[in-house]
């Protein structure tokens, strides 16, 4: 016997019916035809059961699944031990961090591999989980910098693993991010083009978008479907445009864009709207701006950002320099390792990160742990929220139109699963890294480490053996992958982010916030 737990009834059910079979898969679709005996007897005491024979069984059920619901009702949080096996069948692989990613960067983004962080030019480790724990990965860095790799580690605890450290204070990563991306845009797409042919082909600055009038001026009001022939149309009529503040209270700021007429209507870039929304002055348009790197009255300067972050504008000027001239320099062999961020607004902290990449041509340099991923399954998320009686509409920006006023966070996810979309589907198959409760009282298999669970992760190896030598009986669906051509988006053209004011990068401060957010839900699909 092995160190495998099985619930007894589960056990005992696979036994009785695979007597007549003696085929895994068929014994499985066979218990799994009336599953509801062994799901009443769910939480039952646990039995020690041979490693084999566990991962057979566990195995049996991922094979089934895809045959018969689909590889996307397999699942497995990123963290658990089963995620690469699951991965490799084309299941849904969850992850806890925010989905930016996804947003930005398309759906099913695959990053780097740990081994292409040894080949980088440049490593930004973003976030706790870097620095305080020696992950699996600590070696490539190490690697990396015997290849004359630069190392800087952002966080709010200092750290030997880096050439360089700029410690910030918690929560405020999102604010260094967008002072830096304020000197990118400045730097890199106004004084010099180097970057001008990447974001013509392969993001969505050059895409049209229409603008809404507002209290007197505009608000974006969502993509045309059209790319212009150029990334700014800067040079004619211009119009004020409305774009959300939140590091002074729900505030509006009041900038400036070149626009075009398409009828009766008004449009502009998605490059002028970022220029816009990041404070990169140029000449003759309205507005309030910044008079300077130096300028700590308007958002997003290196000054701006010092008082928030306890980061020197010099140091913040000086790391986004690094960044930019590496980037053009090496065509892009740029990476940000992202750790978790524990805070309310973490989503939109990760995508101001997210577009120094994509600004930089380096959109491939994501090294988020557990690699392509899909939102969190309705399961998890209600079981997140819970009965909560918080407002969401509270999270919204000053001139939403209220779609969330007075409702809560669950009310909001269970609209979301009536509509289909963006949820995941509920899992026939889930693994899970640890307890959660009320446990989903659908699945047919749950694996994790609780006794309430059927049974406890088996040995991932023994697995994937057995996955691959049951599978002949059916192909496995491929992952998802994202259209060829697709374009990376620094605009996420989706009801839910204009509502809360995170269409475009902007920056959340720490503090009253859910800890789940509709806009951390939004899938897109790349263009």
């Amino acid at each position: 016997m092995g160190g495998s737990q099985v619930n007894r009834s589960l056990v005992r059910l696979y036994y009785e019916v695979g007597e007549a079979s003696r085929d895994p898969v068929a014994t499985w679709a066979k218990l799994t035809g009336n599953s509801q005996e062994y799901q009443r007897a769910r939480g039952e005491r646990r039995v020690p059961l041979d490693d084999a024979t566990a991962a057979e069984l566990v195995a049996a059920a991922i094979v089934h699944t895809v045959a018969r619901h689909g590889a996307d009702r397999v699942a497995a949080l990123a963290s658990t031990p089963l995620a690469r096996v699951v991965r490799g069948v084309g299941g849904a692989v969850l992850t806890e961090h925010p989905c930016a990613p996804e947003q930005v960067l398309g759906p099913r983004f695959a990053g780097p591999e740990a081994d292409d962080w040894a080949r980088a030019a440049y490593v930004l480790l973003w976030g706790e989980n870097n620095r305080l724990v020696r992950t699996a990965d600590t070696p490539w860095v190490i690697a990396g910098r015997y290849k004359g790799q630069k190392v800087v580690a952002i966080g709010t605890h200092p750290t030997r693993l880096s050439d360089e450290t700029l410690v910030v204070r918690p929560g405020t990563d999102g604010a260094l991010a967008m002072a830096m991306g304020h000197v990118l845009l400045k730097e890199f797409f106004l004084d010099r083009t180097p970057f001008a042919g990447h974001a013509a082909e392969r993001t969505d600055l050059p895409f049209l978008v229409r603008l809404r009038a507002r209290e007197g001026a505009f608000v974006p009001g969502g993509l045309l479907g059209r790319v212009c022939d150029r990334l700014s149309v800067y040079g004619g009529e211009t119009a004020e445009v409305l774009l959300p503040r939140f590091d002074d209270g729900p505030g509006v700021l009041r900038r400036g864009v070149p626009v075009l007429r398409d009828g009766d209507e008004l449009v502009t870039t998605v490059f002028d709207l970022l220029l816009a929304a990041y404070g990169v002055a140029r000449p003759g348009l309205p507005g309030a701006w910044p008079e300077g790197y130096e300028d700590r009255r308007e958002p997003y300067t290196p000054a701006w950002q010092e008082p928030y972050t306890g980061v020197p504008a010099s140091r913040t000027l000086k790391i986004a320099r690094e960044l930019g001239v590496t980037a053009e320099k090496t065509g892009g062999r740029c990476v940000i390792v992202p750790g978790r961020l524990e805070t309310a607004h973490a989503d939109t902290a990760y995508r101001a990160m997210l577009a120094l990449l994509v600004l930089t041509g380096c959109g491939s340099g994501w090294a988020q742990a557990g690699g392509a991923g899909i939102p969190l399954v309705p399961y998890l998320c209600l079981h997140a929220c819970g009965e909560d009686r918080s407002d969401v509409g509270a999270l919204s920006w000053a001139l939403s139109e209220g779609l969330f006023a007075r409702r809560t966070s669950r009310s909001v996810l269970l609209e979301a699963v009536r509509d289909g979309w963006p949820m995941a589907p509920a899992p026939r198959v889930l693994a899970l890294p640890r307890p959660i409760y009320p446990l989903p009282p659908d699945v047919d298999l749950l694996i994790g480490p609780d006794e309430n669970c059927d049974l406890s992760p088996p040995d991932p190896e023994l697995v994937a053996a057995a996955v691959a030598r049951l599978s002949g009986r059916t192909a496995p669906a491929e992952p998802g992958a994202a259209p060829a051509g697709g374009r990376m988006r620094l605009l996420v053209d989706h009801a839910w982010m204009h509502e809360y004011g995170e269409a475009l990068p902007t920056y959340r401060p720490p503090g009253l916030g859910l800890p789940l957010k509709p806009t951390q839900l939004v899938r897109v699909t790349a263009q």
